[in-house]
């Protein structure tokens, strides 16, 4: 058993189960307040300022204020919302999660140390992996970011603790 979770494959499903449990929650937590703030124009999902522009030359397209619709209606157009951003967060932190996880463990087996190398060079390529279809200057961006992101959470992991 100890052996199965210290497999990569073992750590990037669980990273993966990990990243879409926390990011539902986080999904439906931020999905809550959107309608929250007194600059949201409330308007049903996809209608609306912000919405796609090629929306507004569809025959018969009209915006629907949310507040005139009868509060059934609008309590399931506000879950329904809610499900679809929370679900899509989801999707994205489970992503995210078994890719850096399964390169940073590929990356320690390869290198056979755990540094703090192997983080932040996981980061790098999971950053730039995730940001491939902008381009080379996106995919460097992404590669900077999630490196320095890395580094920063794994050295104050790996800082000793007061009790030491």
């Amino acid at each position: 058993m100890q052996q199965a979770m210290e497999s990569c494959f073992a750590k990037t499903v669980m990273s993966g189960g990990a990243g879409f449990a926390l990011g539902g929650v986080f999904g439906m937590f931020m999905a809550s307040m959107a309608y929250d703030t007194p600059y949201h124009s409330p308007t049903t999902p996809g209608t609306g300022p912000g919405a796609n522009p090629a929306a507004a030359g569809i025959p018969g397209y009209k915006p629907v204020d949310l507040s005139s619709m009868p509060l059934k209606e609008q309590l399931k157009h506000g879950f329904k919302d809610m499900g679809q951003r929370s679900y899509s967060t989801a999707k994205n932190f489970a992503k995210v999660g078994a890719l850096f996880s399964g390169i940073e463990c590929g990356i320690e087996g390869l290198r056979a140390k755990n540094d703090l190398g192997n983080g932040v060079a996981a980061g790098c390529l999971t950053g730039a992996i995730l940001a491939r279809n902008g381009g080379p200057q996106a995919a460097a961006v992404g590669c900077a970011g999630f490196a320095a992101f890395s580094a920063a959470i794994d050295a104050y992991m790996r800082m000793p603790s007061e009790e030491d």
